[in-house]
């Protein structure tokens, strides 16, 4: 400010000139950017008063600071060119030169801009002429480091230089050194300009920038027409003190085996092998072409995967490498060279482009991927490909200078990608640049996250392994003829010069045509100058062979031009013709070969010279003719030089003259890189708000923080549209980020892209910005269709449509051209073209339809134009698909899928679909067939005879026979279901009805399906569906979905597919409403009356009163609190979750204890969670208070008969009190039920429904008629639709009914639905995540949220990623509510590893893969608000009462082991999870967040606000309930079966919504007839079954329905056993049949886990069928196999999953036991009885039974001194402590004596007494009298020692009595042993007489080697 204060004081008009206007004092004057590089603008000073000097330069400079000496004058200089404002430099220069120079300053800063240019000048040729004293010197060149000086540091110098000057101190100034003084760079400043400009001029384009200067040596020829500018090549430079070359044989295995042939590396590869092959860190190298980088490319890949070896092996699953490549060829060259080099380290390398698709599973299978910067774009932009992105572990990105290329924004957008995805996952993805040398390198670097000091390489031409010199032509002729014959003329003395010298040429050309053209014109010269046997090599040795070669090729042009010593290369050409000019120019028959830029991408092919004749080619995309650009000059050049043969090349350009100094200066580097991401900003910004990685400004404006605009607009503000004082007051440039951001989103909105919400800063993501993103349209292309398209078009308005995209705006028409166009229009275009050939459109929309007619086009500029539009035409009419489907326009989406496939084809949809079959029917036949009008209907029906008749041509008549065989026709069915009066559930059935052959079809048919109302024009649904070989071999398929009806009701819909890929492909089903019955308008709900809270103490009992916490009931408690604990009406309570149902059930239950204490209550809930949760909290609160007894009755627990007997409330699964319930008659506590309470009745409708309908309900309604007691129902649900059925099934009259609506809650809920779009489940619940975390943010960030997702492994997923997104905002633990200390207490009890991880950021985890103690402890964590964020399985919904603030539904499908695929929650379960939103005590509201597949979204938006139906599911579960019933008794007739039903809720709904079961309507004879033919068929099923007999009308029970009835099995499993088991049936065949139970239907196979079964399947000992690794009953095999071989299993789930097998196994088991016995097969029924012991013991029957012990291994068993249990058991504990004490440890020790004590010790006497002969003497008949004790002292109970089998069970053992000698079974019985001892009686009715003996076989049901066989004479 003292400076400033006396600048005002000199200058006081300026001053409050300023101060008046509010502007900085002297911002007025503005300068440019002196430096070449940028471009800035400073805040400077107001004109002085006076006029400075007449000349001011640095010699003017030099003179005012004589005085100081040359440093004054540097450092007046470096201050002149510093960044700092105006005010700063004034007031440097002001202590520089005191006071007394204050005119001086005045004038300086006036002339700072031209002093500053003379400056730099001066150094700069100083740098040239004295290279090796430069300060920059080579450092940056050698590569080893580059330090970059940033302002901080030239601040820090400039005051040291101040303080330097202030105290009269001599520092070491370096440039003083170098220079020579002051004076030196003032000399060189004042030199005649030798620089481009000085040698060409500026030409067109010049940008200013001076100082531009070439190469020392450089020299410019002028000659007639043309001058010449020859750059010499820069030398080699040698090798430096202590530079090696790293020897290939001193590599590791894995480097040698990718570089066989090699002997050393090149020097730069030397330099880099350290930091690339030793390190992560990301690399940028930049390096002339041809210096080597591919192989630098090689060693980073060689460090990836030698990080993925493991033991010797390549983990192949663990990671992906991308290599971008800028061209289609040379992604095919990498590929091709990348693939062979790799083979031997068995790393697979594929080809990812346009013209290269990969499948699935050949992603999957490939490790490297090359492919292009748009195609990996296109694959990192879909979140069904991020699995792909995640597994990147390496991304290649050669060519990285593309930057400065129209394409340069997509790799932008790549590594802005890829950096941010680094970031979020805390994944390491390596970036490694590959690129030409650079002027600012240092800013790509950066961009690029690379380390200066570590990471970045520069290396200067000094480094080509052949020196380059490079002659730049520019023809002056302005005449178009004369030019090019000129450029021809120099052409040719430059190949002539190159042949002379024995040298050979390759002239690069701009089109095919040229090709030729030119080669012809070289050889006329030739010929006309005499010299064309200069270019002959008939002294070749192959000269001859070769010759032959050439003159068999096809190609004419080839074999002429191939006898004047020419040759010609392009793409046009046929593979076979480009090898063989390829091959003659290698080996040197060819001297001169003319090639398109192809060549220079895809073929190694060097020469010594390389001639790029002409700059200017044809783009479409530009419109027109562009100069050739950087990148393929460069390349070109690289193929100069051959580091064999040659010791130099030579590049030759021959251009304009305008355009020499443009060439001149991109190949000597001095044009920065600029970044042209702001063209392409709007559809990357809309790419990643779909993507989900940006969703307001906030994340967008850090999303460009990471882009190299950034770096470009930091280094360089003004060129990108800033002031300079806006980038010093903002150095981030938040503000200019932000802005460009929104003005993109407006855009976007505008468009209808996305939605923004300018008040938020929040971005939404719509249908359109979805598929402009995945569709790579153009923000111009969608603004265009959003204009144009309309709902109904003609096929002519869609291709003008697609003319108008945007994509192909630049396309121009040409005068020449117009003429081909017009004969185009007639001969290949079906459909008028709008705009004709005149216009540019009417050009697009002719080559558009002469492309799908395969037209053929001869000018070359409509060839290229043609090529240009093909490329884009497949995904435009894609998107307009997508955009059509999405609207629900049905006729307008049919027509545009048919014109998709047609381009895939080229194909017209009027052609004949035979036309698909390409290359099997030959073109005549195809018109036959088109000119006879044999379309595909007609031809159908036809034999191969009849249509060889049709056709005259019999094996044409065959060929297409066997084509309509393999034509993709499709039958389809469906039945209609209404669910409401609204809503309609369609049943399609799909038969495949055509041969599948690979050839045609490939691993996969995809098909659309939609419902469409053609009166309203609009599609109601829509899908898309996978068609695989397996699945037409298995026949037809279901697929179910609901659609929308309105009243009055249409007569019709219909239901299209169509084939994605095949023409004509399209199948109409009719889907008729002319009988459809809608269900009866439900009753209104029960209003909730305002009635005054009732106090506990009406209850007017104190025990029951203590019970209860809070004061007063709740209105829903107060309003049913008279019926349920003042009378005994059956109560059937709907209310919303959270109502405190639970509690009014109590109040039943307490109503019957006051008026019936000795009658039991029942409580049944359909989930064994719900029971444990019940039994938890009455044990605890209630049961104490009552003093009554309770227990439980699950799978998991089955009380003793006593205590049964002795309960008084009972709390059971449906399928448990079933089992029990189904011998009432024998079962007193059965009938002493006085109250029964269904808990979640709603779930009637369920799967499990049916055991409710029939069991719980009917049959206890039916008991309770029979036994003359009542029996109250009081059944709990959610709110009903159809209550009043339910109320009528449940026996409730006019009182008792209470279905309040969903909203009453005590805790309102705000529920927000949100759709997600997404072919793919993984990749769209990946998608959720992120706004999973928004909810949580938004909605709760503070209380306890519940996230409910479908598996076990998504609630990791979903953890981790939330910890991802926490981490982002900087708040890794904010869901942790507790102190590091508590926390680490906690987390070292955890014993699953991924919940140890999500504890420590406060999120929990909770699925039944957890073991009890990690459960319990999450639920007490979350419950006691430790933890905020749970992210559970649906289980959780239902078992434990954990309520939220917010509830997150995570997707609403799980996937379903039984049909393969994912399918929906039922409604239930989704208002179950939502019930848990909002905590009575604490919450005003809760909040649930549903995140839904996109075309649900409507379906469950419905659902949701409205309660639901629920119907019976009866009709398909019928059989297995009627069984028990005729075992039990209860039916004997078919008129018992009939009144049996009457009792269901299947009766009540039958009437009310007869078109959901099928029937046409609800007279009593349709009824009648329905449940008949219902009875019938399902007594019919058993009786087939072998089940039961049926007689006439009475149907009697048979064994196997017994066995199927006792142990609880389908019946379909007991037909299976009894219809394979055998007499001599093999362990195989048992295990086998116990696998295909019908139990294991369900046993979920997850998505993929065929991969994992496949591994158990080479590991098991007995085989399976490798077809079906996905079938449920080969897992449970494979399951049951690695439980007896101890296997260690793959995932966590398949420990779950094996403990579910191994639970259904028993009873299963038994069953099978009792089958053979039943059958009389004595070894059959010892080996089921074995298989048991297997199951128990987890061990084969014939290893040794010493390995149930625990700690005992195979390895150990020959150490000991016994070999069976029985001598293990005999030896004393002492020495058995002794001996194990040897192999183990002190605690396995105690093991081993532990089991000793627990194995039993049986003995067994036997007496056989009342023998006698039956039957006249042909069997002998007798009884057994047996005596068994247990002589195991050491222990109280028969509890069995089960180390390998996680439930708790009683010892048993069988008692089998047979014949060893025919292996018949004579008697079994099934014993326990209580109290150590048993005796018992078996009577033995048959034994053939004659038998000398027989066995009697003790038989464990759970211990391998304690059986016992005792022989009986009889």
């Amino acid at each position: 400010m003292r400076i400033l204060e006396r600048l005002r004081q000199h200058y006081p008009s300026a001053a409050k000139e300023g101060e008046a206007d509010g502007v900085e004092f002297g911002s007025d004057l503005d300068f440019r950017a002196p430096c070449k590089e940028e471009k800035r603008v400073e805040t400077i000073f107001t004109k002085p008063r006076e006029d400075p000097p007449a000349i001011v330069n640095l010699r003017w400079v030099q003179d005012i600071c004589k005085e100081s000496g040359d440093e004054l004058a540097f450092a007046v200089c470096r201050v002149l060119e510093s960044s700092d404002s105006g005010d700063q430099i004034a007031g440097y220069l002001f202590d520089l030169m005191g006071d007394n120079g204050f005119e001086h300053i005045q004038v300086l800063l006036q002339c700072r801009k031209e002093l500053v240019e003379a400056f730099h000048k001066g150094l700069s040729r100083l740098k040239l002429e004295n290279p090796s004293q430069s300060n920059q010197g080579r450092v940056p060149s050698y590569g080893t480091q580059v330090s970059v000086q940033t302002s901080l540091d030239r601040q820090i110098d400039k005051l040291r230089r101040k303080e330097e000057k202030r105290h009269g101190k001599r520092g070491e100034e370096s440039e003083l050194d170098w220079t020579g003084g002051f004076s030196a760079v003032v000399d060189a400043s004042e030199r005649p300009d030798e620089g481009i400009e000085g040698l060409v001029g500026k030409g067109d384009g010049f940008t200013g920038m001076t100082g531009a200067s070439l190469p020392p040596g450089s020299v410019k020829k002028v000659f007639k027409g043309y001058e010449e500018v020859q750059v010499p090549p820069t030398p080699t430079s040698s090798l430096k003190p202590g530079e090696f070359l790293v020897k290939i044989s001193e590599l590791d295995d894995i480097s040698q085996a990718a570089f066989q042939g090699y002997q050393t590396l090149n020097r730069i590869q030397s330099r880099i092998f350290p930091t690339a092959y030793n390190s992560n860190e990301n690399i940028l190298v930049c390096a002339p072409t041809g210096a080597g980088k591919t192989n630098i490319a090689m060693i980073t890949v060689l460090h990836e995967i030698r990080k993925h070896f493991k033991f010797g092996v390549l983990q192949k699953s663990e990671f992906k490498i991308v290599y971008i490549a800028p061209m289609k060829a040379l992604a095919a060259e990498v590929t091709a060279a990348f693939g062979r080099r790799l083979a031997p380290l068995n790393v697979v390398v594929k080809e990812l482009t346009g013209d290269m698709q990969l499948t699935k599973r050949e992603l999957e299978e490939t490790q490297m991927i090359v492919t292009t910067p748009e195609k990996w774009d296109v694959i990192t932009r879909k979140t069904s490909d991020m699995a792909l992105a995640t597994l990147v572990k390496l991304l290649i990105i050669d060519e990285v200078h593309l930057l400065n290329d129209d394409r340069g924004a997509v790799i932008e957008a790549l590594v802005a990608r890829t950096l941010r995805q680094v970031e979020s996952s805390q994944s390491m993805i390596r970036i490694v640049g590959l690129s030409a040398t650079l002027p600012n390198y240092i800013e790509v670097a950066k961009f690029l996250r690379v380390s200066p000091e570590t990471g970045l390489f520069y290396f200067d031409a000094s480094y080509r392994p052949v020196p380059l010199m490079q002659n730049y032509v520019g023809v002056t002729e302005p005449n178009f003829a004369l030019r090019n014959s000129i450029m021809n003329e120099v052409c040719y003395g430059k190949i002539l010069e190159a042949v002379r010298h024995d040298q050979q040429a390759m002239v690069f050309v701009h089109s095919r045509k040229d090709t030729v053209k030119t080669a012809r014109i070289l050889v006329d010269i030739a010929q006309r100058n005499g010299e064309i046997g200069l270019f002959l090599n008939m002294d070749h040795p192959q000269y001859g062979i070769m010759k032959r070669e050439a003159s068999n090729s096809k190609s004419k042009e080839l074999w002429e031009l191939f006898q004047s010593g020419f040759g010609v290369h392009h793409a046009g050409m046929l593979r076979s013709q480009r090898n063989l000019a390829e091959r003659f120019f290698s080996e040197g028959l060819l001297k001169i070969l003319v090639c398109t830029a192809t060549l220079a991408w895809g073929v190694n092919l060097p020469a010594h010279t390389v001639i790029i004749k002409g700059t200017q080619l044809y783009d479409p995309k530009a419109g027109g003719w562009r100069e050739l650009g950087i990148l393929d000059v460069m390349q070109i050049f690289g193929r100069a030089g051959r580091p064999q043969f040659d010791s130099s090349g030579e590049g030759i350009i021959i251009t304009t003259h305008d355009k020499l100094a443009h060439y001149l200066r991109l190949m000597t580097h001095q044009l920065p890189i600029e970044s042209q991401f702001v063209s392409a900003l709007k559809d990357n910004l809309n790419a990643e708000v779909v993507l989900g990685t940006v969703t307001n400004v906030r994340e967008a404006s850090t999303w460009l923080s990471y882009t190299y605009l950034f770096v470009r607009m930091t280094a360089s503000p003004l060129a990108y549209g800033l002031e300079w004082n806006e980038a010093m007051n903002d150095p981030q440039l938040v503000a200019k980020r932000n802005a460009l951001i929104v003005d993109a989103a407006r855009a976007l909105n505008k468009a209808k892209m996305l939605r923004f919400d300018e008040k938020s800063g929040n971005f939404y993501v719509t249908d359109l910005g979805r598929v402009a993103s995945h569709f790579y349209l153009q923000y111009r292309s969608v603004e265009t269709y959003n204009e144009m398209l309309k709902q109904h078009m003609s096929d002519s308005e869609l291709f003008k449509l697609v003319s108008h995209s945007s994509e192909f705006e630049n396309i121009m028409v040409r005068e020449e051209e117009q003429q081909e166009i017009a004969k185009l229009l007639h001969t290949s275009c079906p459909l008028e073209a709008y705009g004709g050939a005149e216009s540019k459109y009417g050009k697009i929309n002719v080559l558009i339809q002469v492309y799908i007619s395969q037209g053929y086009l001869d000018g070359f500029s409509l060839i290229v134009d043609s090529a240009y539009i093909s490329a884009s035409l497949g995904r435009i009419m894609r998107a307009l698909f997508e955009i059509c489907l999405r609207r629900g326009w049905c006729s307008m989406s049919a027509m545009i899928l048919e014109y998709c496939k047609a381009v895939d084809h080229r194909i017209w949809p009027h052609q004949h679909p035979l036309r698909q079959f390409h290359g099997v029917l030959s073109p005549e036949v195809l018109r036959k067939l088109e000119d006879r009008g044999a379309d595909l209907d007609k031809l159908y029906d036809m034999n191969e005879k009849e249509i060889g008749s049709l056709i005259s041509s019999p094996y044409g008549g065959k060929l297409v026979r066997q084509c309509m065989d393999h034509f993709p026709f499709i039958n389809l069915s469906a039945n209609v279901s209404p669910i409401t009066r609204t809503v309609l559930q369609v049943t399609l059935t799909i038969t495949a009805d055509f041969t599948w052959k690979d050839r045609f079809h490939g691993t996969a048919l995809r098909w659309w399906i939609w419902v469409e109302d053609s009166d309203n024009e609009h599609i109601y649904h829509s899908e898309h569906w996978t068609l695989t070989k397996k699945m037409v071999a298995e026949g037809s398929q279901t697929i179910s979905f609901t659609i929308p009806i309105f009243e009055p009701i249409p007569s019709q819909y219909y239901i299209r597919t169509i084939s994605d890929t095949w023409l004509q492909a399209s199948y109409l089903y009719t889907l008729s409403f002319q009988h459809l019955i809608l269900p009866e308008l439900h009753p209104p709900h029960t209003e909730l009356l305002n009635l005054r809270p009732l106090p506990v103490s009406a209850l007017k009992n104190q025990k029951y009163e203590e019970r209860y916490k809070f004061s007063h009931f709740n209105p829903i408690q107060t309003q049913a609190f008279h019926t349920l604990y003042q009378t005994d009406h059956n109560v059937l309570l709907g209310a919303p979750t959270g109502s405190g149902k639970t509690i009014s059930s109590e109040l039943a239950m307490l109503r019957l204890f006051n008026t019936q204490p000795d009658m039991k209550v029942i409580y049944i809930a359909p989930l064994k969670a719900l029971v444990r949760e019940r039994v938890d909290d009455w044990k605890k609160s209630l049961v104490p208070t009552l003093g009554k007894k309770l227990v439980e009755l699950t799978g998991d627990f089955t009380p003793d008969l006593l205590a049964l007997l002795e309960a008084d409330i009972i709390i059971s699964t449906p399928e448990k009190w079933d089992g029990i319930s189904r011998s009432w008659h024998n079962r007193s506590y059965v009938t002493k039920v006085g109250l029964m309470i269904i808990d979640e009745i709603h779930l009637l409708g369920a799967d499990r429904g049916p055991i409710l309908e029939v069991v719980i309900v009917s049959r206890m309604r039916y008991i309770s008629s029979q036994t003359a007691r009542h029996v109250r129902f009081v059944g709990l649900s959610t709110a009903l639709a159809n209550a009043k059925d339910l109320g009528d099934w449940l026996g409730i009259e006019n009182v008792g009914l209470y279905n309040f609506k969903p909203s009453v809650r005590p805790v309102p809920l705000e529920v927000h639905i949100q759709g997600y779009p997404g072919k793919f489940y993984c990749p769209r619940m990946n998608s959720m995540n992120k706004p999973t975390y928004a909810a949580i943010r938004t909605h709760s960030p503070l209380k306890p949220v519940l996230i409910f997702v479908s598996s076990r492994r998504q609630t990791r997923l979903t953890a981790f990623d939330l910890i991802q997104f926490a981490a982002q905002d900087e708040q890794p633990r904010q869901f942790l509510q507790m102190n590091e200390e508590d926390n680490s207490m906690i987390l070292y009890k955890v014993v699953d590893s991924s919940l140890k991880h999500t504890l420590q950021f406060g999120i929990g985890l909770h699925h039944a893969g957890l073991c009890d103690s990690d459960r319990t402890l999450v639920e007490e964590l979350f419950y006691n608000n430790k933890i905020q964020v749970l992210v559970c399985t649906s289980t959780l919904a239902w078992g434990i009462n954990l309520p939220a603030h917010l509830v997150v539904i995570k997707g609403t499908e799980y996937f379903d082991g039984k049909s393969k695929r994912y399918i929906d929650y039922p409604i239930t379960d989704v208002l179950q999870m939502m019930g848990r939103a909002g905590r009575p005590q604490f919450d005003q509201h809760g909040k649930a967040v549903i995140l839904v597949h996109e075309p649900k979204k409507s379906f469950y938006k419905k659902f949701l606000y409205e309660p639901f139906p629920v119907e019976s599911s009866l009709v398909h579960h019928l059989h297995n309930h009627l069984n028990a019933e005729i075992a039990a008794g209860t039916i004997a007739t078919k008129q018992d079966a009939l009144y049996y039903l009457t009792w269901t809720y299947l009766y009540r709904r039958l009437v009310m919504n007869p078109s959901y079961y099928g029937l046409e309507d609800t007279a009593a004879e349709s009824v009648n007839h329905f449940l008949s033919s219902l009875v019938n068929g399902t007594l019919e099923a058993l009786d087939d079954a072998g089940c039961i007999k049926v007689s006439e009308d009475n149907v009697e029970i048979q064994m196997p329905g017994l066995i199927a009835s006792k142990y609880y099995l389908h019946y379909t499993t007991v037909a299976l056993f009894s219809s394979n088991v055998h007499s001599e049936s093999s362990l195989e065949e048992l295990l086998q049949l116990l696998s295909s139970a019908a139990e294991y239907d369900e046993l979920p196979v997850r998505h993929n886990e065929e991969n994992l079964n496949a591994i158990l399947a080479q590991q098991a000992r007995m085989r399976v069928d490798n077809k079906l690794l996905d079938d449920p009953h080969v897992k449970a095999n494979l399951l049951f196999q690695a439980h007896f071989s101890r296997l260690e299993l793959p995932i966590s789930d398949y420990v779950t999953d094996t403990k579910s097998v191994l639970d259904q196994s028993i009873r299963i088991l038994q069953a099978m036991v009792d089958a053979a016995a039943n059958g009389g097969w004595l070894r059959t029924t010892i080996r089921a009885m074995q298989l048991l012991q297997m199951i128990m013991q987890g061990t084969w029957s014939d290893h040794s039974p010493l390995l149930m012990l625990p700690n005992t291994t195979t390895e150990l068993l020959p150490s000991l001194p016994f070999a069976t249990l029985d001598e293990f058991l005999s030896l004393p504990s002492q020495r058995l402590r002794k001996l194990f004490e040897r192999f183990m440890s002190q605690s396995q020790v105690h093991e081993v004596i532990q089991a000793w004590n627990f194995l039993p010790r049986i003995d067994l006497t036997w007496r056989m007494r009342d023998q006698r002969l039956s039957e006249g003497d042909k069997f002998t008949s007798f009884a057994i009298d047996i005596e068994v004790k247990s002589n195991n002292t050491r222990r109280s109970s028969t509890r069995a020692f089960l180390p390998r089998y996680s439930k708790s069970k009683e010892e048993g053992w069988w008692i089998v009595v047979g014949s060893t000698s025919t292996w018949e079974l004579f008697a079994m019985r099934r014993v326990s042993i209580k109290d150590k001892r048993l005796s018992t009686s078996v009577a033995v009715p048959r034994v053939p007489a004659g038998t000398q003996e027989i066995a009697l076989f003790l038989v464990s049901d759970c211990y391998v080697g304690l059986d016992q066989t005792h022989t009986i004479p009889v």
